[in-house]
């Protein structure tokens, strides 16, 4: 009974690698969409946002990443199949190399509101919200599954880790459907 106990509790410890900034809300979870409404009321407002990344500058003193919001997931992961809601900046006084932080690469911050910083993008010159990088997380590329990815079927031969179904139904057939692809999220 001991054995298992340590196993479940090495299991949960081990699920959890991302940094708590991350992971975690503040206390206080401030929207894109109130800030933007009035950034100088929110100014020094802890803030966890995310998005994909749309540009990296890199300047003497700092990194400034340009960044597409969208609505954040479970554990911070932004969610690309909810609409995007604008941009804002990340200053990072770290330097963040352009071939890491890529365009269309999914990245979670957390940080405090700053401000507001003019860019231009195309021939249009916009404010956009400044945040004070803490924490920043680039999350891994999602790659793609043609198979199901539950626990198979039931039955002999279709338990726990069997993707090839069982008793009930073989692959591509489950219960009178077919096995959907999905995809897998690295963290």
């Amino acid at each position: 009974m001991k054995q298992l106990f340590l196993f479940v509790l090495l299991w949960l410890t081990a699920c959890s690698n991302l940094p708590p900034a991350i992971e975690d809300p503040p206390p206080f979870d401030l929207s894109y969409i109130e800030a933007l409404s009035n950034v100088n009321k929110y100014k020094n407002a802890p803030v966890r946002w995310g998005g994909t990344v749309v540009e990296v500058e890199n300047e003497a003193s700092f990194s400034a990443i340009q960044i597409l919001v969208y609505p954040l997931g479970s554990y911070g992961r932004p969610d690309l199949d909810e609409a995007q809601q604008g941009r804002f900046v990340v200053k990072s006084p770290e330097f963040l190399d352009p071939a890491v932080y890529s365009k269309d690469k999914r990245i979670t911050v957390a940080g405090v509101l700053e401000g507001d910083t003019e860019r231009k993008i195309g021939n249009k010159s916009l404010k956009l919200p400044l945040v004070s990088a803490k924490t920043i997380h680039l999350w891994a590329d999602d790659y793609y599954s043609p198979y199901y990815g539950g626990y198979g079927g039931f039955g002999w031969g279709g338990g726990f880790g069997y993707p090839y179904g069982g008793f009930y139904g073989s692959y591509p057939y489950y219960g009178g459907g077919y096995y959907r692809p999905y995809y897998h999220y690295r963290r």
